[in-house]
């Protein structure tokens, strides 16, 4: 028997662009210090990331006592699914290497560069003053920018753990529908179980008596995840070719639907 095809998707390098293009959670381990949420998180293309911690915390005290040294940290990024699944981390990327200080004279710069693809709010109380809210019942948070520089990309996630060599990091790009993926997940689950259940019948007869949920979408495929009296399953239905757009993306889906109203054809009387 000739070997399977093997199914379209995307590279390793892409889907964790995509996990950072989303602005997943991930926090920073430093260390003989608990680890640090890490609001921004943004990989430029020098091959470092830009990333905010406590401008008060002990991984920002710790790196300045450095001087240019530098110091050894992790940073984990959790990719979560857009609906409550029974098993919502989608996968994990671990980032290794050396974090360093941003020079005073650096940040300005830095800051522009990082918000203009990256407007994330946590920006604005990067080295300023801690003040207190409206109320004034609770601080404002600020932050310190730091930059880590890249020695090791590693992600796991259902099917096993990979490496990617910063390089390949650096040359991928996120999916052009990363950042309306969840939107669209969640609009099919409220307003178009239709939708999961054509999708469904797709799938292999021995998954189909379990409680079917969509888990990913992106220009290769549609991925749903089957939650069982067995476990989970997920499994990757791919488009007859990648996508690019919405208009694309929508034509596809209903071609995985099998729905015969495409490239012109309407329904009788319509």
């Amino acid at each position: 028997m000739a070997p399977s095809a093997p199914v379209a998707a995307p590279t390793t390098a892409e889907r964790i662009r995509s996990v950072c293009a989303r602005g997943a959670g991930a926090m920073l381990a430093v260390e003989h210090i608990e680890p640090t949420s890490t609001p921004v998180h943004h990989l430029l293309d020098d091959g470092s990331f830009a990333i905010t911690v406590p401008a008060d915390g002990a991984a920002a005290s710790m790196v300045a006592s450095t001087g240019n040294s530098g110091l050894q940290a992790m940073l984990e990024v959790t990719d979560y699914a857009p609906l409550p699944l029974r098993e919502p981390v989608r996968s994990l990327v671990w980032i290794q290497g050396r974090l360093r200080d941003v020079p005073a004279d650096d940040l300005p710069g830095l800051l522009d560069l990082v918000a203009a693809s990256d407007p994330n709010p946590a920006l604005l109380q990067v080295n300023t003053v801690c003040s207190r809210s409206a109320d004034q019942s609770e601080p404002v948070s600020h932050y310190a920018l730091l930059r880590l520089e890249i020695e090791s990309v590693v992600v796991a996630d259902a099917t096993g753990a990979e490496s990617v060599a910063p390089r390949a990091l650096l040359a991928a790009r996120p999916d052009p529908f990363c950042a309306m993926e969840s939107c669209w997940l969640q609009h099919m689950e409220t307003d178009h179980r239709e939708v999961i259940e054509r999708l469904a019948s797709r799938l292999p007869v021995s998954l189909r008596r379990g409680r079917v949920r969509p888990l990913g979408l992106d220009r290769f495929g549609v991925q749903l995840r089957v939650e069982g009296g067995d476990g989970d399953h997920d499994v990757r239905l791919p488009f007859t070719k990648p996508v690019d757009d919405v208009v694309g993306l929508s034509q596809a889906i209903r071609i995985l639907m099998g729905c015969p109203f495409l490239n012109g054809l309407r329904a009788r009387g319509a």
